[in-house]
């Protein structure tokens, strides 16, 4: 039985909604609904989505290709493939223990209670106040 081949390369394919059936080396891009998937680039098969948002992944095109940031760890896949898409490259990385597959989950939390909580501070009190009447309300 033949390994999978790992892929150096992705092209985008922009859509509206995700296709049931995805291709191998292609990022699909939703920018309506903010989120990509692709096959993983290891060639498993398993199909990766990715959220993007200010918290999330963020999603670059450039004349050379796709580019998402940060980078994809497949941790939950058999394969935990872990690489970089940069302008339509795969670079690849290598594998995270458990120990860092933790780490960098909890950076991510902290990340972006960060982030949410930068945005609540901005809102000014009528606003929180508002919100705060609507939940009461149930509205």
């Amino acid at each position: 039985m033949l390994a999978p081949m790992k892929l150096s390369s992705i092209q985008l394919r922009r859509v509206e909604t995700m296709p049931k059936q995805l291709e191998p080396g292609i990022l699909y891009v939703s920018e309506e609904f903010e989120t990509a998937a692709h096959l993983c680039a290891c060639g498993c098969g398993s199909k990766i989505r990715t959220p993007l948002g200010p918290t999330e992944w963020s999603f670059h095109d450039s004349s050379k290709g796709p580019s998402l940031w940060p980078s994809v760890g497949n941790w939950q896949q058999a394969c935990q493939s872990h690489y970089v898409i940069k302008d339509g490259t795969i670079i690849w990385h290598d594998k995270w223990t458990p120990a860092q597959i933790a780490a960098g989950r909890r950076r991510e939390e902290i990340s972006r209670a960060a982030y949410y909580e930068a945005m609540y501070a901005k809102q000014g009190w009528l606003f929180r106040f508002w919100k705060w009447l609507r939940k009461q309300l149930h509205l």
